[in-house]
């Protein structure tokens, strides 16, 4: 039996990631010039979403349909999983009909126990814990934006120390990219989370902080990066939460604060007006429609990864940090 490639954590693609990277742009180049190509030909998806969504639905789907496979959605509400049965009984049934399982989650014990059963890979389309699809996303973007290299370069993070933070968190170390995030005291990342990103940027050279002032965060940065105030779960909080965050906002002043030509990225959903105004979304110093866009091709790499391998590089991939500094 061949190894199983389940992503729970951006450290599950830790050592395919600069490959992955470039395999996604590749097969984005070949979606825009519309040159066939059927990998996943006979195989199927499931996938299951406990909260709602825009991008992960639609890019996985027509992510697996551009492999030539099909994609199946399924809500708790329909399944039996929503009227009792166990997590791991309903690993052993997909297993039996598909080929993967994306899974998006209230909890990442869910996760875990779903992948623990499933004899066939379990993708993470988001949990409590994690975001790791949209973080190789937003590497890819930042790959492509800056010529595959990541060396020099630096990511501030302003916001709430949630799941995807803790992604990119990782995601950053794995690639040796620097990383400063603004966060106020009390929506921290747990400090395990934060010690083994640390630990992997020690073997990669990237620079990690933690920092209170977002013009602190801001000052010497190439992008601004920020969630939502407010997640998914976390709504009976949403007024102390507004309290805590204020001047977490990235602006246009913010922005002039960072390094010259530096621009903004946001995950999606946005509000508008709280954790970043409407002058930046609108404007051209973002990535922000790259970044939704990437999710479909980043995927696609992940899901051909996951099912049948990526194909080795035509010419040796750079490494993260060694290629041309700025």
């Amino acid at each position: 039996m061949t190894e199983k490639h389940d992503v729970l954590s951006m450290t599950d693609l830790a050592a395919d990631l600069p490959r992955l990277l470039e395999r996604a742009s590749e097969l984005k180049a070949m979606r825009k010039a519309r040159t066939p190509y059927r990998p996943l030909e006979g195989r199927y998806l499931a996938m299951i979403f406990e909260k709602p969504s825009t991008r992960t639905r639609s890019s996985f789907e027509i992510a697996m349909t551009d492999l030539g496979g099909h994609a199946v959605y399924l809500s708790p509400k329909e399944m039996q999983l929503g009227r009792g049965e166990t997590v791991a009984d309903t690993a052993r049934v997909l297993s039996r009909y598909y080929d993967a399982i994306m899974y998006r989650a209230y909890r990442h014990t869910d996760m875990v126990e779903l992948a623990k059963w499933s004899s066939i890979p379990v993708i993470n389309g988001l949990d409590d814990a994690e975001h790791p699809c949209q973080i190789a996303a937003d590497l890819l973007t930042l790959w492509e934006r800056w010529g595959g290299s990541f060396r020099g370069r630096r990511l501030a993070y302003i916001g709430d120390g949630n799941n995807v933070l803790n992604s990119l968190l990782l995601g950053t170390a794995i690639t040796g990219l620097d990383f400063v995030a603004a966060i106020p005291e009390g929506y921290r990342p747990k400090a395990p989370l934060v010690a083994q990103a640390r630990a992997i940027a020690r073997t990669t050279g990237a620079r990690l902080e933690i920092v209170r002032d977002p013009r602190e965060a801001a000052k010497g940065s190439d992008v601004l990066y920020t969630d939502v105030w407010v997640s998914m779960g976390d709504e009976a909080e949403e007024a102390q939460r507004k309290a805590a965050f204020q001047g977490y906002q990235i602006s246009a002043e913010l922005l002039r604060a960072a390094r010259p030509g530096a621009f903004a990225m946001h995950d999606l959903p946005a509000h508008r007006g709280l954790e970043i105004t409407d002058e930046v979304m609108d404007g051209e110093s973002q990535a922000i429609w790259d970044q939704a866009e990437n999710r479909l091709h980043a995927q696609k790499a992940i899901l051909e990864w996951a099912l049948v391998g990526t194909p080795p590089a035509a010419r040796a991939p750079r490494p993260p940090g060694k290629g041309k500094a700025r």
